[in-house]
């Protein structure tokens, strides 16, 4: 799997779509695995607020892992190409 540039809520909640569709499972499915209501997987997709534990346990069910580091210098254009 590529690498994912992630830099607001928005962003996260695509790249958690993205990935949960690839893996064939619905929202029910992943909250399922992630011992979360669905509402809450919901949520997380449309970029709204969510608890660090329930955001940890949704990458945990997808197999993803959070990486933190220094940002990138790139201006809007470029980020938005990204995605």
């Amino acid at each position: 799997m590529n690498q994912t540039l992630i830099r607001t809520p928005l962003q996260l909640g695509a790249a958690i779509q993205r990935r949960r569709k690839a893996l064939g499972l619905t929202q029910t499915d992943l909250a399922d695995k992630a011992g979360l209501r669905q509402a809450t997987i919901s949520e997380i997709e449309r970029g709204e607020g969510a608890r660090l534990e329930s955001l940890m346990r949704i990458l945990a069910a997808l197999d993803l892992e959070l990486t933190v580091r220094p940002r990138t210098r790139m201006d809007a254009d470029e980020i938005g190409e990204i995605f």
